[in-house]
């Protein structure tokens, strides 16, 4: 069974951050520089939160506020799901369809960040394991013949 450590191992460890006192349009503009949709919010070395699009989207713009003004503490998910690095690919599909996100941190033992896995993380993971398992099974096939 595959597990948030094997995404993480192909994907890498990096993770997006920002400060909580940020202003929204920063975060905006960070996230277009690195072609992300969510960053994790950190204090000082301790993870308060995560900020997506859609929190930018609904909770900025549908309510009219100005992302110059309004601080990314404002708006973001202080009480994100979390997940570890020996979370099952199964598990994060369900929690992601469940809860209805596009965006996973994933936590350590000791609660500190190792890594963020989205819903294309892991759509890109399952297409890689079916390709392998296809080519295994031709290739299995070609030899028995």
């Amino acid at each position: 069974m595959s597990l948030v450590r094997n995404i993480l191992q192909k994907k890498g460890y990096a993770t997006i951050t920002i400060e909580s006192y940020s202003t929204v349009y920063n975060a905006l503009e960070m996230m277009m520089t690195k072609n992300v949709g969510a960053l994790l919010v950190m204090d000082a070395d301790t993870f308060i939160g995560i900020f997506t699009e859609r929190d930018y989207a609904r909770k900025v713009i549908l309510e009219g506020k100005a992302s110059k003004k309004t601080l990314i503490k404002e708006i973001m998910n202080d009480h994100p799901v979390t997940v570890n690095p020996t979370t099952t690919i199964k598990e994060c599909m369900n929690l992601m369809t469940d809860k209805v996100i596009r965006y996973l941190p994933v936590l350590d033992d000791s609660n500190k960040v190792v890594g963020i896995i989205s819903m294309s993380d892991i759509v890109k993971h399952l297409m890689e394991e079916q390709k392998f398992i296809i080519d295994s099974l031709q290739n299995y096939i070609s030899n028995q013949q």
